[in-house]
């Protein structure tokens, strides 16, 4: 009889064992890809809804719904996670029924010592103040306030998801003109990556456009949005930013239009967003998938299957036929016991946190 882990034992304070909560049923691959396409068949979770329409904030929202303020086609809905189309369904709130939701994308220059917050104490000049119309928008994304360029300014919480979150991978271009002329090195540094407190950052492509005597102008893509990114990039490598511009968002550029100046985005522009987004993803699951393959982890690092099968560094031969292995006849040492299975670090163990 195998022996019983300590999960299996009955507690020793109390000889009433408490009953493990069932495991959940597996997933059929018919049940997955429908829940997979629920997510593209329009619907939304009501109080999504009714804060896109400027009701209130999500929790207001919710709390709507709870005390039965709230119907769809007539009929009154308590609960909460209810998805329904809003633009073939009618919602009311107190008897009064939502405006026709109309999605809507701006692409807007924004000027220096504009904040791009829907929110401001200090009552500053905000990005939503430059668009037209009393719908509730906000920006995708982030511009500090001393940094002028392209920002998307919309009410489609999805679009924002797939431009602004890191795993989609889109790019953004930047024009930085900084103190001083950057080395080779530098930009070498920007690429392989810099250090911040949150974690690694890097550029993905950075170029010289000119310099001067005692400045210089770059050309940066990078794929993420970190606070004041660029910024504290090159200040950990010397060089004070003194204009930053954002030019390019994707495919799509700035164009001519003017500080403060916008225009809405074409259906086919914004087509062309959701389509780049979407291949990055789909080009880093293969990637992965392929990596897997040929026995490699997705970081690049060999993996069991690689490890396996392998001889001594720049010998080329394999692990049982070294000089002085277990296969050698001529007396060599004896081979290593196989090594202790190493202990698994509790939750307040902080040995993966990165130093600084």
């Amino acid at each position: 009889m195998p022996p019983r882990s300590h999960s299996d034992e009955p507690s020793r304070i109390t000889s009433r064992r408490v009953p493990r909560p069932a495991r959940p049923a597996p997933v059929s691959r018919a049940t997955s890809g429908r829940l997979r396409n629920e997510s593209d068949d329009g619907l939304e979770r009501l109080q999504k809804v009714l804060a896109a329409a400027g009701i209130g904030s999500r929790r207001g929202c919710e709390e709507l719904i709870t005390s039965g303020r709230v119907e769809v086609d007539r009929t009154v809905v308590t609960q909460l996670g209810t998805r329904v189309d809003p633009l073939r369904q009618e919602i009311r709130v107190d008897g009064e029924r939502l405006p026709d939701p109309k999605r809507v994308v701006f692409m807007l220059n924004k000027p220096v010592g504009v904040v791009t917050t829907n929110f401001d104490p200090s009552g500053r000049p905000r990005v939503v103040d430059l668009l037209p119309g009393e719908q509730r928008l906000f920006a995708i994304g982030r511009l500090d306030r001393m940094s002028e360029g392209l920002i998307l300014v919309t009410n489609d919480g999805e679009l924002a998801n797939l431009l602004a979150h890191p795993r989609y991978g889109v790019e953004k271009k930047y024009l930085v003109q900084v103190a001083g002329v950057p080395t080779v090195e530098t930009l070498d540094k920007l690429r392989r990556g810099i250090q911040l407190a949150e974690g690694p950052a890097r550029a993905q492509h950075v170029t010289l456009k000119s310099q001067h005597k005692q400045s210089a102008v770059l050309e940066m893509v990078l794929d993420e949005g970190k606070n004041r990114e660029i910024r504290r990039m090159l200040a950990q490598l010397g060089h004070k930013v003194h204009q930053l511009k954002r030019v390019a968002v994707g495919g799509l550029s700035l164009g001519g239009l003017l500080p403060g100046q916008h225009r809405p985005l074409a259906w086919s522009e914004i087509d062309a967003l959701r389509r780049d987004a979407l291949a990055h993803v789909g080009t880093v699951r293969q990637s992965a998938e392929r990596g897997r393959a040929q026995g490699r982890r997705p970081g690049g690092r060999p993996g069991r299957l690689e490890k396996q099968g392998r001889g001594p560094r720049g010998t080329g031969m394999p692990p049982r036929q070294r000089p002085g292995g277990r296969d050698d006849d001529g007396g060599g040492r004896p081979p290593r016991p196989a090594p202790r299975p190493r202990k698994r670090p509790g939750k307040a163990s902080s040995w993966r946190k990165p130093r600084g």
